[in-house]
């Protein structure tokens, strides 16, 4: 008979692997899987980091969109509140595309015009 640990309950030809205690395991491989949980670790930062950079460009260039578009057709077109709408609709899962975060992202490119700030303050 097979001497691998089991759970549950015994059937005829099916195994369910336990995974060894951690102290019964070798200090190469508590040394491995701790580099591999601090890889894990700074990639997860490094992932959340580029994503915010990332949102800070894209609500700048919308914002930068509606400036030239308002700029284009005039103050009075609703060029906002028909976006944030049409933003909803396409992106349903996605929050932060009310009238007033579309105003604020308006804002902050009429702010700070220029695109290279935008990008030395994300880096």
């Amino acid at each position: 008979m097979d001497s691998r640990k089991r759970r549950g309950k015994d059937k005829d030809g099916v195994i369910f692997p336990v995974a060894p205690n951690l102290s019964e395991m070798s200090d190469s491989y508590l040394d491995f899987i701790e580099e591999i949980k601090k890889e894990i670790q700074n990639q997860r930062v490094s992932i959340v980091l580029n994503a915010n950079s990332s949102m800070i460009c894209l609500y700048w260039n919308i914002g930068k969109a509606i400036l030239q578009k308002q700029e284009k057709e005039g103050w009075g077109t609703k060029v906002i509140d028909r976006m944030a709408k049409d933003l909803k609709d396409a992106f349903p899962d996605m929050s932060g595309f009310s009238p007033r975060n579309i105003k604020y992202m308006r804002k902050f490119a009429e702010c700070w015009p220029d695109f290279e700030i935008v990008q030395r303050v994300v880096a």
